[in-house]
């Protein structure tokens, strides 16, 4: 695939590309279906972190799921902004302008294309589990700095997983997590919040049931 031109990644981020020192958020995932978890996680964000902005990545194809339980892309798009409502979180599939399906060669792109911006890769507790399953989850500590949020029931799991440990040291103390985007990579905190049950699988489970419950 050719390399994206600046009106391609300008039209894949609502027609503005961001300016230097910019500190941005990125959530990554599916958002079959995005739901209140993920706002309140964006929103968190942009406070504890000090962020301009907050990016929905919303992926074209998870590689670690079937995509016989995916909903169709704009769909997702289409829901995903419908739920966000917040003109400082950009919901969009950047991927597909990037050309790259693995998260760690997007953050690889996204740092290649805007250099002067300065970008903090979020995630769940859930995910920082699973993340040794994904492809060079390593190196993504070491191209971003990350901020995990509690979810519920995973935070014990998630401090005592691979990840943590293996980054333990570059750990930063939830107290300085504002200045997180400043920090040179690897660095990564843990964000203690209101905690959301809601999450995708739950959601799309209970849709399952009531479609097939008789009426």
């Amino acid at each position: 695939m050719a390399l994206p031109t600046p009106a391609r990644l300008a039209a894949a981020l609502g027609g503005r590309l961001p300016a230097p020192g910019q500190r941005i958020g990125l959530l990554g995932g599916s958002f079959n279906p995005a739901h209140e978890a993920h706002l309140a996680i964006s929103q968190e964000a942009l406070g504890r972190l000090h962020l301009d902005r907050v990016w929905w990545l919303v992926s074209p194809q998870n590689p670690l799921k079937s995509s016989r339980d995916t909903e169709a892309l704009d769909k997702r798009l289409d829901q995903a902004r419908a739920l966000a409502q917040d003109s400082r979180i950009l919901v969009g599939a950047i991927e597909t302008a990037l050309g790259t399906v693995y998260t760690v060669d997007t953050l690889a792109a996204l740092v290649r294309h805007f250099p002067r911006v300065r970008f903090v890769w979020l995630m769940g507790a859930d995910n920082l589990i699973q993340i040794p399953k994904w492809k060079s989850w390593q190196e993504m500590f070491c191209i971003l700095p990350v901020a995990v949020f509690d979810r519920p029931s995973y935070h014990l799991e998630a401090l005592a997983g691979p990840a943590a440990r293996r980054f333990a040291s570059h750990r930063l103390p939830e107290s300085q997590a504002g200045d997180l985007a400043s920090q040179t990579p690897p660095a990564w905190v843990f964000i203690h919040q209101e905690l959301n049950p809601q999450s995708s699988t739950k959601i799309r489970a209970a849709r399952k049931s009531r479609a097939k419950s008789p009426d």
